[in-house]
């Protein structure tokens, strides 16, 4: 597994909560919502992509 997709991951976490509180503060509560909606959409894409490598090379690797 390569490290850099949990420094992605952390970095794309890092990123939302910060824009979050932001816009908290600013009084944006339905906008850091969604914010938050998409980055949580955004982590998902990658893991699925991740996922999908995993079976693709079990696959390949049971093929006889």
């Amino acid at each position: 597994m390569d490290i850099d997709i949990i420094f992605k991951i952390a970095a794309i976490g890092i990123a939302i909560a910060v824009l979050n509180q932001v816009l908290i503060k600013a009084g944006r509560e339905e906008q850091a919502m969604m914010t938050t909606l998409a980055g949580v959409i955004v982590v998902l894409m990658l893991i699925i992509q991740m996922i999908t490598e995993f079976f693709d090379t079990v696959k390949t690797f049971l093929t006889f």
